[in-house]
């Protein structure tokens, strides 16, 4: 789960055989005492179905889906959606997130905040002068 800029709020990584919609429960599951004041979530389409009522029913929250357009062929930008691919792109730039190395789940997710920590602290290293 990002911010709007991007910025990585809740990390939850699991095994490939645990689906989008499941391993978005846990994510919301993880956020809802943290992020008390969220209220509107965007998604892609693999979040469509019962999801939405769920978010809805159990935290208060609003999860709108943004699907792209079925008319038209080929990459199209979609708004607020590119937010998370961008961040995705910026791991790229670290070593351990470029491939999956690492052997246990539970080692990805500290390495996805260090290399957030890392960022978000260069950025602010730029801005203090």
């Amino acid at each position: 789960m990002v911010d709007t800029l991007g910025l990585i709020l809740c990390v939850v990584v699991h095994g490939a055989n645990v689906q989008d919609r499941d391993g978005a429960k846990l994510v919301f599951e993880k956020m809802k005492d943290c992020f008390a004041q969220l209220e509107f979530i965007w998604a892609d389409g693999g979040y469509a179905g019962k999801l939405i009522d769920h978010v809805h029913s159990l935290y208060s929250w609003v999860l709108q889906i943004v699907k792209r357009s079925d008319d038209r062929k080929g990459f199209q930008v979609l708004p607020k959606r590119w937010i998370v691919e961008r961040t995705f792109g910026w791991f790229g730039n670290y070593r351990r997130l470029s491939k999956d190395y690492e052997y246990d789940p539970e080692t990805s997710e500290p390495m996805i905040y260090i290399a957030m920590s890392n960022l978000m602290v260069r950025r602010l290293a730029r801005m203090s002068y």
